[in-house]
C-alpha cells in the first residue's frame, strides 16, 4: 500500500470492473481504503479487481447492481457498511456513451443514456447524502466533451451537463456537514467506454485535440486526481468541477 490515509475507512467505486472505475478501485485501495467494487453486468471482470486488490493486501467485495435502480442503491450502500462498517467515500464512475443525432429523434438510445448517467448519478448521491460519514468525499464523474459539443454527442452531454448541476446543488445541501461534492470532467479517456463505436482514424483524430501531450489519456492519468480529492490535501477543495483532460476542453 503507498498511502495509509484510507486506513479504516470505506469507499464505494460503481462502475468499477473495468475503465476508469476499475482504475479508480485500485488506486483507493492502495491509498489504504477498502473498496467496494459496484458492477452491472460484468461478474467476472468485477472479481478481478477485487482479486487485484486482495493480492496487494488491501480489502475489498463486489456488489451487482443498476445505479438507475433505487432498490439496487440502497442495497449496494447497505453491503457497504455490513462488510466493512461504515462508507467514507463514494466515487461515481458507472456511466455510458451512446451517439446519436438529435434530430434522428432515438429516444430509446436517450433514454438509456439519462438512466446511467443522470439518473445513476442522482441517486447514488442521494444514497451518499445520507451515508457517507462525516469528513467524507463523493465524487461523481462528468466528462470535458462538454465544451467541444461533438455532433450526436447530445444525450452524452446532457446528462454530464446534469451531472455537474447536481453537484453544485448537492454541496449546498450538505452545507455545514464536512462532507465534500465535487466532479471529474476527463477528456478522452483510452478505455472500452471511449473506443466503442469510433474508427482508428477517429480515435487519431481526437488524440491530437489535448494541448498538454497530444494522446488519448490513461485511467492512470485520472485516478491521481481521485486520490487528491479523497485524501488530505482535498479536504477543502467543495462543489468544483475539475477538468482532468490535458487541454481538451
Amino acid at each position: 500500500m503507498s498511502n495509509s490515509y484510507g486506513s479504516g475507512k470505506t469507499a464505494i467505486v460503481t462502475g468499477g470492473s473495468r475503465g476508469i472505475g476499475k482504475a479508480v478501485a485500485l488506486r483507493l485501495a492502495d491509498d489504504g481504503f477498502a473498496v467496494v467494487v459496484s458492477f452491472h453486468g460484468n461478474e467476472k471482470k468485477a472479481q478481478e479487481t477485487v482479486a487485484a486488490i486482495e493480492a496487494k493486501g488491501g480489502r475489498a467485495v463486489a456488489v451487482q447492481g443498476d445505479v438507475g435502480n433505487t432498490d439496487d442503491v440502497a442495497a449496494l450502500f447497505a453491503s457497504a457498511k455490513e462488510a466493512f462498517g461504515s462508507v467514507d467515500v463514494v466515487v461515481n464512475c458507472a456511466g455510458i456513451m451512446a451517439l446519436t443525432p438529435i434530430a434522428e429523434l432515438d429516444m430509446d438510445t436517450f433514454d438509456k443514456v439519462i438512466h446511467t448517467n443522470l439518473r445513476g448519478t442522482y441517486n447514488v448521491l442521494g444514497h451518499a447524502a445520507k451515508n457517507v460519514a462525516r469528513g467524507g468525499r463523493i465524487i461523481a464523474f462528468s466528462s470535458s466533451v462538454l465544451g467541444m459539443s461533438f455532433p450526436a454527442y447530445g444525450p452524452y452531454i446532457a446528462s454530464k451537463a446534469g451531472v455537474e448541476g447536481l453537484v453544485r446543488v448537492l454541496a449546498n445541501e450538505l452545507r455545514g456537514k464536512g462532507i465534500a461534492v465535487n466532479a471529474i470532467a476527463p477528456g478522452p479517456v483510452d478505455t472500452e467506454l471511449f473506443r466503442a463505436g469510433k474508427t482508428e482514424e477517429q480515435i487519431e483524430r481526437i488524440s491530437k485535440l489535448p494541448s498538454l501531450e497530444q494522446r488519448i489519456a490513461t485511467p492512470e492519468d485520472i485516478v491521481g486526481v481521485v486520490s487528491f480529492l479523497t485524501g488530505p490535501d482535498g479536504a477543502w477543495v467543495n462543489a468544483q468541477v475539475l477538468r482532468v483532460s490535458g487541454g481538451f476542453a
